[in-house]
């Protein structure tokens, strides 16, 4: 006999689920995710989000959207556990904010966040941020990176940034982070903040200290050496002379310590041309210091050179630093140019300005608002005007932090630097486990 039952289709498969209040009061978010998606997603509240998120078959899902607006403040503390919740399922997490506070959006953001989008949504903005999250190993690290520190978070919820986003550089899942520092325009404390970001990098964590090098590429004029008070091997120049036949040995030797806590790699004793070295020269150069220390820095010599693209590609986060004047603004625009012109990434660049004035002058605050403005670009830091005291501390070769502590510099600098490493260690503990099988049975969900 034949049967006139239909045959129910098997339900989409559950890839993720959307955390919120009440997710009626999204309604773009519930079109993008229909369109992402299908019907392989989900919706939970918060305390169901977090009784889930307990479960087995949490760990089967791909990633959870975390939508939340300003009524939503009041519950932060909760929030923030689904979050760190999610983190130890292995899931990634996309915060949708609509009107949050920008002390709200940065606790949610240091909770463990993974990307985030504006609400109402701009197009596509959820299927990039996917996209994003999607992306393995450092990827997702570098957006992270480019959000830790920043100071200026608009009232929708974005993290303004020159050019958007990054991507990560050319290193592998393992390879420490690098970044980069150049000057707009000579002067403008490149090099301190290399050296003391370096420090405060090195020394700011009370546990899992991460291994710092910082590389000076300034083959004329660099001067990290002299601001840690090393002295420049000879050996350095050998090494620069052939660096494809370099290995971790021979790197290692080449290195200064500065008390046991940053290894230098110093410009050369010589003055050399800056096409001394190729790119690939540079490329093996990083790619091998990135293999030896989880955090590398490089001090760019202050003009552009055959390959600063090079660097530019490697690196994590490329830092312009720029004073609060004509010259500096001037240069910052053309480079920004040149990087366009060129098709190079100018979304890893990332301004810092330097000798900012004082918190309580509202003109001086007024100008580097304007300077930003001119710039197209929200700075990554601001770092106040340390005043006379920083050029003596920098003449006793120590950092900032030795000899003078309370210095308005050096508070701004160990901020950027507990920013980068809050970052790193999201990134740490966010990497995904191992999925186990299947399970069937969703209890509490409502499918979109």
């Amino acid at each position: 006999m034949a049967s006139n039952l239909a045959v129910l289709p098997e339900p989409a498969p559950l890839r993720a689920v959307t955390v919120s209040r009440d997710v009626q009061e999204f309604d773009l978010l519930i079109e993008d995710m229909e369109a992402e998606l299908g019907e392989g997603w989900g919706d939970l509240s918060f305390a169901e989000s977090l009784e889930f998120l307990r479960q087995d078959e949490a760990e089967d899902l791909e990633f959870i959207v975390l939508a939340v607006d300003h009524e939503d403040e009041p519950r932060l503390s909760q929030i923030a556990d689904v979050i760190r919740q999610a983190k130890r399922a292995g899931l990634k997490v996309i915060l949708v904010a609509d009107g949050l506070g920008p002390v709200t959006l940065h606790e949610l953001l240091r909770s463990g966040a993974d990307d985030f989008a504006p609400y109402p949504l701009p197009e596509n903005a959820l299927s990039e941020a996917i996209a994003r999250i999607r992306v393995p190993g450092p990827a997702a690290a570098s957006d992270v990176m480019q959000r830790a520190g920043a100071d200026d978070i608009d009232a929708n919820g974005a993290v303004p940034q020159a050019g958007g986003m990054i991507r990560t550089g050319g290193g592998n899942a393992g390879e420490g982070a690098l970044f980069a520092v150049q000057s707009a325009a000579g002067g403008d404390g490149a090099t301190t903040l290399v050296v003391n970001l370096a420090w405060e990098l090195a020394t700011g964590s009370k546990k899992d200290m991460p291994s710092v090098c910082v590389i000076d590429l300034g083959l004329q004029f660099g001067s990290v050496a002299t601001y840690f008070d090393l002295p420049r091997k000879p050996m350095i120049y050998e090494v620069l002379s052939d660096v494809s036949s370099m290995d971790e040995q021979a790197f290692r030797q080449a290195l200064g310590h500065y008390k046991d806590k940053v290894s230098v790699f110093t410009a050369p004793a010589e003055i050399l041309p800056l096409d001394f070295i190729g790119p690939d020269d540079v490329t093996e150069l990083l790619s091998l210091a990135r293999k030896c220390f989880d955090i590398v820095i490089v001090d760019m010599p202050a003009t552009v050179t055959g390959w600063t693209d090079t660097v530019l590609d490697l690196c994590d986060l490329y830092f312009l630093v720029c004073g609060l004047e004509v010259r500096s603004a001037q240069n910052a625009l053309r480079f920004k140019k040149l990087l366009k012109t060129e098709g190079l990434a100018v979304e890893r660049l990332a301004m810092v300005m330097n000798r900012a004035p004082g918190k309580m002058d509202m003109g001086g605050r007024g100008r580097v608002d304007k300077m930003a403005d001119s710039l197209d670009v929200k700075f990554h830091a601001v770092l106040s005007d340390g005043g006379k005291q920083v050029t003596e501390v920098n003449d006793q070769a120590v950092p900032l932090s030795t000899m003078a502590p309370r210095n308005a510099l050096t508070k701004d600098i160990q901020k950027m630097a507990h920013g980068l490493l809050e970052a790193r260690e999201a990134i740490t503990s966010g990497q995904a486990g191992a999925k186990k099988p299947a399970k069937k049975g969703i209890f509490g969900l409502s499918f979109g």
